[in-house]
C-alpha cells in the first residue's frame, strides 16, 4: 500500500489527419495511503484514460505520477506495483476461474495451500465460489466481471485500480457487494482508485470523489461536500438524484433587502424570491453581488420543505404536476410560474395532481452561482470559498 499523486497529468491523443484530442487536462490529485477514491463523470470525461495512465497502459503526455515517493509514469505496468480489474475483464480463457484469480499469487510463488485458501475466501465474498472449476468462456458476463475483480483484489499491490467494477451486476447483488468490498478495502488499508458512472456506487464505496468533465477535474471532495457545496454549475447539475434545481436569475434590491428575479426557459421573469437577512459572516457576499448581475439560483430538492408556514422561511406557491412514491421517498414536480421544481421528501404525500403546494426554502437549500464562469458564490447563503 502507498499514497498516489498525480501532478498536472495531461493526455493528448493524436491521430493521423485528425485534430488532437485532449482527453485529460492538467489533472492534479493527492490520494492518501489506504484512501478509496472514485473517478466519476459522464462518458468521455477522461476518467478511464486517467486510470489507464496510472496503470501504465496509456502514456502520459505531460505531468508526473508518483506512487509513494517514486515516479512511475515512465515505467512499464509490471514495474509500477499496481493491480487492475479491467472493464473488459481480460481473463485467461485456457485457465480455470480459480487459476485466473490466483495467477499473481502463483507467480509470486506462494504455497499452493495458501493460494487455494485466499482464492476460496475472495470467491466466497464475491459469490463465485461455485464456478471456480469452470472456464471464462463458459460463465456469464457478470461472473467474468467478478472473477476479474477477485483477481485484482487478491493481489498484493501498492495501488488497486478498478474500472467499472460492478457495471454488469444486477442491482440487488451490486448493493450487497458494495458493502463487502468496502469492508475488504478498509480492513487491508488498500489504496484504491475506481472508475464509475454510477453516483450511488461512488458514494457507497469512496472516501472522496473526483468529478470530471471534458478531461478537467471539476471538484475533488467527500460525497457530502459535492452535494452540499458544489464548486460550480456542472457539479451542481450532475450530483444528486434528482440533481439540483437550477434557474437563471438576476439580483435586485428593494427597501434595503436583496432578492432574486428568477427567469423561466424563455428568459422571462417568472417569480421573485426575497432572500432572508444574511448572517454577519456572510455580509461580504452581499457587498460582492451587484444589482442586475447574472446568476443561477440552485435549490437542492431534498432540502425544500413541503407545506412551510408563513414567516418560517421564504416560500413559493406552485401547482403539483407529478407525485411519485418510490417506497422510501416521494418525488414531486411542482410548477411555479412556468419554472418546474423537483422536490424530494421522505414521506408519502396524499396530494392530488393540480393541487396548490406551498414550498419552504430554508437557507440550507439555497445556492448561488455566477452564470458566466459557473463558479459557486454561496451555499446556504454562506460564501462558497475554496475551489476544486
Amino acid at each position: 500500500m502507498a499514497s498516489l499523486k498525480l501532478e498536472e497529468v495531461t493526455k493528448i491523443y493524436r491521430r493521423r489527419r485528425q485534430p488532437p484530442v485532449r482527453a485529460v487536462d492538467t489533472l492534479s490529485m493527492e490520494i492518501a495511503d489506504g484512501e478509496i477514491v472514485a473517478l466519476l463523470g459522464p462518458s468521455g470525461c477522461g476518467k478511464t484514460s486517467s486510470l489507464r495512465m496510472i496503470a501504465g497502459f496509456e502514456s502520459v503526455t505531460e505531468g508526473a505520477i508518483l506512487i509513494g515517493e517514486r515516479p512511475v509514469h515512465r515505467l512499464p505496468p509490471a514495474q509500477r506495483g499496481v493491480a487492475m480489474a479491467f472493464e473488459a475483464y481480460a481473463l485467461y480463457p485456457p485457465l480455470r476461474v480459480a487459476d485466473n484469480i490466483g495467477f499473481s499469487l502463483l507467480r509470486e510463488r506462494h504455497p499452493r495451500q495458501e493460494i487455494e485458501r485466499q482464492v476460496r475466501a475472495i470467491a466466497e465474498m464475491l459469490e463465485i465460489e461455485d464456478i471456480l472449476e469452470r472456464y471464462p468462456p463458459n460463465i456469464s458476463a457478470g461472473q467474468q466481471q467478478r472473477v476479474s475483480l477477485a483477481r485484482a483484489l487478491v493481489r498484493r499491490a501498492a495501488v488497486h485500480l478498478l474500472d467499472e467494477p460492478m457495471s454488469q451486476l444486477e442491482p440487488q447483488l451490486r448493493a450487497v457487494l458494495r458493502t463487502r468490498i468496502k469492508e475488504f478495502l478498509i480492513e487491508r488499508s488498500l489504496t484504491t482508485v475506481f472508475v464509475t458512472h454510477d453516483q450511488n456506487e461512488a458514494v457507497a464505496l469512496a472516501d472522496r470523489v473526483a468529478v470530471m468533465e471534458q478531461g478537467v477535474l471539476q471538484q475533488f471532495g467527500t460525497p457530502a461536500e459535492l452535494k452540499n457545496r458544489p464548486a460550480n454549475l456542472f457539479v451542481a447539475s450532475f450530483i444528486g438524484e434528482p440533481a439540483m434545481n437550477l434557474f437563471p436569475a438576476r439580483l435586485f434590491r428593494a427597501e434595503g433587502r436583496i432578492g432574486l428575479a428568477v427567469e423561466n426557459e424563455a428568459g422571462q421573469e417568472a417569480f421573485r424570491l426575497e432572500l432572508p437577512p444574511l448572517a454577519p459572516e456572510a455580509q461580504s457576499l452581499e457587498r460582492e453581488l451587484r444589482e442586475g448581475r447574472a446568476l443561477h439560483l440552485g435549490l437542492r430538492p431534498h432540502r425544500i420543505v413541503v407545506g412551510a408556514r408563513e414567516g418560517e422561511m421564504p416560500r413559493l406557491k406552485g401547482r403539483l404536476i407529478s407525485n411519485q412514491w418510490l417506497g422510501d421517498q416521494s418525488h414531486l414536480g411542482v410548477l411555479v410560474d412556468d419554472c418546474l421544481l423537483f422536490v424530494v421528501t421522505d414521506r408519502s404525500l396524499d396530494l392530488p395532481l393540480e393541487s396548490e403546494v406551498t414550498l419552504g426554502l430554508p437557507p440550507a437549500c439555497l445556492h448561488l452561482f455566477d452564470s458566466e464562469s459557473g463558479k459557486a458564490l454561496a451555499h446556504g447563503l454562506q460564501p462558497a470559498g475554496g475551489g476544486v
